[in-house]
């Protein structure tokens, strides 16, 4: 179960989103792409180490490595 500050924080985006209908896209989407940014920088990583191929492999459950563009 997630704590009172979890619901305060949420209640503050949701007041920011309707006070602010054209900013809080341009927040939001910095935070998306920052998101996927890191997920790209942790896999690059995981391929430098010992059996991080493999490691990813298990972590997503890759049935096509073949077809997989990130692990070539």
């Amino acid at each position: 179960m997630r704590d009172q500050s979890h619901m305060e924080q949420v209640e503050r985006w949701a007041n920011f989103v309707r006070d602010n209908p054209t900013q809080w896209k341009k927040i939001h989407t910095k935070f998306i792409n920052a998101l996927f940014q890191k997920n790209a920088e942790v896999i690059q990583r995981l391929l430098q180490q010992p059996n991080g191929k493999q490691k990813l492999i298990e972590l997503y459950d890759i049935k096509n490595v073949e077809g997989c563009e990130w692990l070539k």
